[in-house]
């Protein structure tokens, strides 16, 4: 997002918006600069601005360019269509006898065609490249180009009869959905493009990449930020299983990068790195705890080769506490430090949450009858999906001291990919489909706690939780905390704020993070 470049696609937009305008200067209608005298003059110079603002921006982001064909890519695909009938609409127009009334008739039912067409197609063409510049740029000309074309229209044809009260009532109720919907796509688009400049890299030495990386077989995202590649290397891994949140690093990613270089990625069978490979792997069959070991340890020895590291930092954050604190364990020579985020520790932790909600909801005389029954249910069968119908009685009992809604940080985050959507879609559809996905993985944490990778810790370890953490529960990470050995340690609580603390208070997060690293190596 946001990079500078000459954009091909642009050009050929602009050689289709021009040589029809120059062939037209031969063939302008009858009486048309009568018309042009009446012009309004705040219309004109919108028009003016507006025409050298989209032409220089058309020409100077790749972010026009082609990509990878996806889902994103329709956009870019409704640009080139508009941009071919305004092509028809000039054809028409020069196989007519050129007078006003043709150069001002619809083509295919669009009203003011040589106005209103490009200037989609260019609307469209921003938001392809996600480019507010491009749809700041269009706006103003649309208000000029189409407004002055639009009050020609009326003065030729002034004789127009008047549409129906229900006719006149579906356009204006069509016209204002379609404001407020590319209206908030250009919110949207403008957030995430201020966001990618505010948080850019400018570091000639720095680093700012996302792409595909092979890790045993398969190509999986990742996304790596830094204003120094010579710094220390922190190795992000989300949680879930399968909750890719590479999207939102950016946030606490904007405070760490001045000393780190933060790489994170999309594991195996989730987020973009299941739709690249799920051709080749539908099923996710490839998608277990033991694979994703093998997938880390290529990624920390990419990295290390890539950056000159002898060891890399591992921070994992909740289901990625269990990923990162086995492989720390076992593979000490490559680790310099592992920190866990909301750590998880033994097994039935859900039932002390369980335990404590009952207490206090009996305290409040609350009728506690189904959440009871809930916990039956997982005593006598400790699935996942019984495991979350008692959570969902639990939790009200456990909210936050401060909470943030980081919905709308992700999805106005500059790393957004329409891919992201997409899984967020599957985790918020149907729930039994997505565990159905990722079943090796859900099954694996129903059945194993992070003792049995053993207590010893040949690296610095520490731990950094939200104090209202009732998903996996402060007490059983102090717990943890103190039952393991490492050269040193150190654990952190973040007052008031939940499980996704790294999301919704990304700052505090970030300069706690640095305070344990300083504190431990």
């Amino acid at each position: 997002m946001i990079h500078f470049g000459f954009s091909y696609i642009g050009f050929v937009f602009l050689l289709m918006l021009f040589i029809p305008n120059i062939i037209w200067t031969k063939h302008k209608p009858k009486d048309y600069e009568k018309y042009v005298v009446n012009e309004n003059k705040i219309l004109s110079m919108c028009e003016r601005i507006g025409e050298v603002l989209v032409c220089i921006i058309a020409l100077t982001f790749t972010d026009f360019n082609l990509r990878e064909p996806n889902l994103w890519s329709v956009w870019l695909a409704i640009a080139v269509l508009a941009m071919v009938f305004y092509e028809g609409y000039w054809i028409k127009y020069l196989r007519s006898e050129q007078n006003m009334t043709d150069f001002y008739s619809s083509f295919l039912g669009i009203p003011v065609a040589g106005a209103s067409l490009p200037v989609a197609a260019f609307f469209f063409l921003g938001i392809y490249g996600a480019n507010f510049l491009l749809l700041f740029a269009v706006i103003i000309l649309g208000i000029g180009h189409i407004g002055i074309h639009a009050a020609h229209k009326q003065e030729v044809y002034k004789e127009k009869k008047k549409k129906g009260l229900a006719l006149r009532s579906f356009y204006t109720v069509l016209t204002i959905f379609f404001v407020l919907i590319f209206g908030m796509i250009t919110a949207v688009i403008g957030v995430r493009n201020y966001r990618a400049i505010r948080g850019c890299v400018l570091n000639p030495d720095g680093i700012e990449e996302e792409g595909y990386i092979d890790l045993c077989g398969q190509k999986q995202y990742y996304l790596i930020r830094g204003e120094n590649v010579n710094n220390p290397v922190i190795i992000w891994i989300h949680g879930g299983p399968a909750s890719p949140d590479t999207m939102q690093t950016y946030e606490f990613t904007n405070v760490l990068k001045d000393s780190y270089t933060v790489v994170a990625w999309n594991q195996r069978g989730c987020g973009r790195t299941y739709y690249h490979n799920r051709d080749v792997d539908p099923y996710n069959e490839t998608a277990t705890f033991e694979q994703a070991q093998a997938d880390l340890d290529a990624l920390v020895d990419y990295v290390c080769d890539r950056f000159h590291q002898q060891k890399v930092i591992l921070a994992g954050h909740s289901y990625g506490t269990m990923v990162g604190s086995k492989y720390a364990i076992d593979h000490p020579e490559k680790v310099a430090a592992y920190i866990g985020v909301g750590q998880m520790g033994a097994a039935g932790s859900d039932i002390y949450a369980y335990e404590d909600a009952l207490s206090i909801a009996t305290e409040k005389g609350d009728d506690t009858g189904a959440m009871i029954e809930a916990f039956e249910r997982y005593q006598a069968d400790a699935s996942l999906e019984n495991m979350i119908a008692m959570r969902s009685y639990v939790s009200p009992y456990h909210k936050p001291q401060k909470e943030r809604n980081y919905i709308l940080a992700a999805l106005t985050s500059p790393y957004l990919g329409v891919y992201d959507v997409l899984w967020f879609g599957k985790q918020l559809g149907s729930f039994s489909d997505f565990v159905d996905l990722n079943r090796q993985l859900f099954d694996y944490i129903s059945s194993e706690d992070v003792y049995a990778y053993g207590t010893e810790f040949q690296v610095p370890a520490g731990f950094i939780s939200g104090s209202c953490d009732w998903i996996t529960p402060v007490k059983y990470t102090e717990d943890y905390f103190n039952t393991i050995t490492a050269p040193r340690k150190e654990m952190r609580l973040i007052d008031g704020w939940g499980h996704t603390v790294p999301m919704e208070n990304p700052k505090e997060f970030a300069d706690t993070l640095m305070q344990v690293l300083d504190e431990i190596m």
